[in-house]
């Protein structure tokens, strides 16, 4: 199978070591972002979601006005929109992008974070509300008559959509979450399960078990694994960056903290804990698995690296692949600048790579 990359972009430059300042929404800057991934050869761009943040639908919108080719995935989380009405919006999203729309489902991991928006259910609840509104956008995606619902969380009567997804049966669903609550939601309804940049062991194990639900309900799930490629020209360089990185982001946190991109995050989050657990193992884990800046922010989002030339960072992303894994959503600490140069460098070696690796099994 082929590889895929995703990047994500924001409305604004930000990052551990670019603290955020002016207004939350630069329109040049989005736009540019969105355009440096589909000229970088990026397949799909994520726009992420924060509950103190610009909408990210709207968002989703200018950069599909601003690219041609390149698919979007919008982060969403269940619980503040009725799934009747997002399965509407989300359609008409696919149909005005010309069915370039993923949406990368969200539970939430942070029950500080769920309650700026009102929302005061707990992790497994939300969980379990996200397995009935996933149930819900499917059947408004492809119903053919108005139907009614009466469940634990939604109730209504005659929902039935005239927009209908260009993609068919539906817009692909992304799916996020680590937690036993979770896994059998990912196993009923993802069509790419997402995770962050564990180690391969612990990738084998998460993805084994996500992929033993998904067969017992009949389907074939894929998968996505996140990282925070640091490269240079030499191993040397690329190490010596990563500490500078590290250096940054801990002068950052020592002033005030308020106006670092790690100040909240996902804190009950399984992810969280699983990336902390790797960290555990060490600042370096198999061959480039940098943790160092999981255990500096408390791992409150995907913020482990791979570290080390392109062609070395290219053969860690194959050890991936070979487990499985044909999705790699990668962003840089130098957001614009880092998509850029993996379009230049990482993301054409990698394609290299996979291609060997498929040659290869269809000769044997």
């Amino acid at each position: 199978m082929s590889v895929n990359f995703i990047g994500m972009i924001t409305t604004h430059k930000n990052s551990e070591i670019h603290p955020s300042v002016g207004p939350a929404i630069d329109i040049d800057y989005t736009r540019r972002f969105a355009k440096a991934h589909e000229d970088a050869g990026f397949d799909r761009v994520l726009v992420p979601y924060h509950s103190n943040g610009p909408d990210a639908i709207l968002t989703i919108a200018q950069a599909a006005a601003a690219t041609e080719r390149i698919q979007l995935m919008l982060a969403h989380r269940p619980g503040f929109t009725a799934p009747t009405l997002a399965a509407r919006q989300l359609a008409t999203l696919d149909q005005y992008t010309g069915g370039r729309l993923g949406v990368h489902i969200i539970s939430g991991g942070s029950d500080a974070e769920q309650r700026r928006d009102g929302d005061y259910l707990d992790h497994d609840q939300r969980y379990a509300r996200t397995d009935e509104y996933l149930d819900i956008l499917r059947r408004v995606w492809t119903a053919e008559k108005p139907f009614d619902h009466h469940g634990a969380f939604y109730r209504f009567e005659q929902a039935y959509s005239e927009v209908r997804t260009v993609q068919q049966p539906h817009i692909p669903i992304f799916f996020g979450g680590a937690s036993d609550a979770a896994i059998p939601v990912a196993g009923r309804h993802a069509d790419i399960y997402a995770l962050w940049g564990e180690s391969l062991d612990q990738v084998r194990d998460l993805t084994g078990r996500v992929r033993g639900e998904a067969a017992r309900n009949g389907r074939e799930i894929a998968f996505s694994v996140s990282f925070r490629p640091i490269l240079a020209d030499t191993e040397e360089k690329a190490w010596a960056r990563a500490e500078a990185i590290l250096a940054e982001t801990r002068r950052l946190r020592a002033g005030d903290g308020k106006l670092h991109p790690a100040y909240t995050g996902p804190q009950e989050s399984e992810g969280a804990r699983r990336l902390l657990a790797a960290a555990d193992r060490g600042e370096r884990v198999d061959k480039r698995l940098w943790t160092a800046i999981a255990k500096e922010t408390g791992a409150r989002y995907n913020s482990t690296a791979l570290v080390g030339t392109p062609e070395q960072v290219a053969e860690a992303l194959l050890d991936y692949y070979d487990l499985g894994v044909t999705n790699f959503l990668i962003r840089g600490f130098d957001p614009l600048e880092d998509a850029i140069d993996y379009g230049r460098e990482l993301i054409p070696r990698t394609r290299a790579l996979v291609a060997q690796r498929v040659a290869q099994r269809k000769a044997a």
